[in-house]
């Protein structure tokens, strides 16, 4: 599939859904701009992990999807996965305090201490960026270029054609992306966002996991490990 000069790679289940938004003039100029950005210098996360959340997590597969803002902008950190980094990466601050609250929430250890999310990803989790792509060490360098419009139609998407999901939206930014949820059909869980600035407005003691997994439950779905 091709969209303006650069070929874009991704799930084919997510494909049909949004083949839509990759014919539109936006996506062309969004691809345009991204490719030669590449070429002209470090652009976070590699280029073969733009995708990274669909390929992990095929659409019927989502069951919770947790949106950040920005891919990080620092050296070895963006992996394609929103709030996530490589195994042998140290954990940033918004990590460590969402696995903090895991381990309030559940009550019982992390088992899993890396920030490779990768292993939330296989069970369901869209780890959904609003921008996908961004210039080192610029941060938001590469919003309002038309990530934020294919990633709400990407939300979308989720909210008219699948029923029974758990948005976790952490942070106003997220909140208002989330605005156009269909609340009738999904369990929209809402809190501050997890970074050290705000963790203590209320993202500690949200117990958004076990919320999300109780809902999960109840709609006869395999609850999410997130140890």
């Amino acid at each position: 599939m091709k969209s303006g000069s650069m070929q874009v790679r991704i799930d084919p289940s997510w494909q049909k859904h949004l083949e839509s938004e990759f014919e539109k003039s936006y996506f062309a100029e969004l691809t345009a701009f991204v490719k030669k950005e590449y070429q002209d210098g470090a652009v976070y996360p590699a280029s073969k992990d733009i995708f990274r959340a669909f390929d992990l997590c095929p659409f019927e597969k989502v069951k919770v999807v947790v949106l950040g803002q920005d891919p990080y902008h620092g050296e070895q950190q963006a992996n394609g996965l929103a709030f996530a980094v490589d195994e042998k990466e140290a954990l940033p601050p918004s990590l460590r305090n969402i696995f903090k609250e895991i381990e309030s929430d559940l009550g019982k250890p992390l088992v899993h201490k890396s920030g490779d999310l990768s292993r939330w990803a296989k069970q369901g989790v869209l780890l959904l960026n609003a921008t996908l792509t961004v210039r080192a060490h610029a941060a938001g360098s590469h919003q309002e270029k038309g990530w934020e419009q294919f990633t709400d139609a990407v939300i979308r998407a989720l909210s008219d054609e699948r029923t029974g999901l758990v948005f976790m939206l952490w942070g106003n930014y997220a909140k208002a992306k989330g605005a156009h949820i269909d609340r009738s059909k999904h369990l929209v869980l809402e809190a501050a966002h997890p970074s050290p600035l705000s963790a203590h407005s209320g993202f500690f003691g949200s117990k958004h996991f076990s919320r999300a997994n109780e809902y999960l439950i109840a709609h006869t779905e395999t609850p999410i490990d997130w140890l």
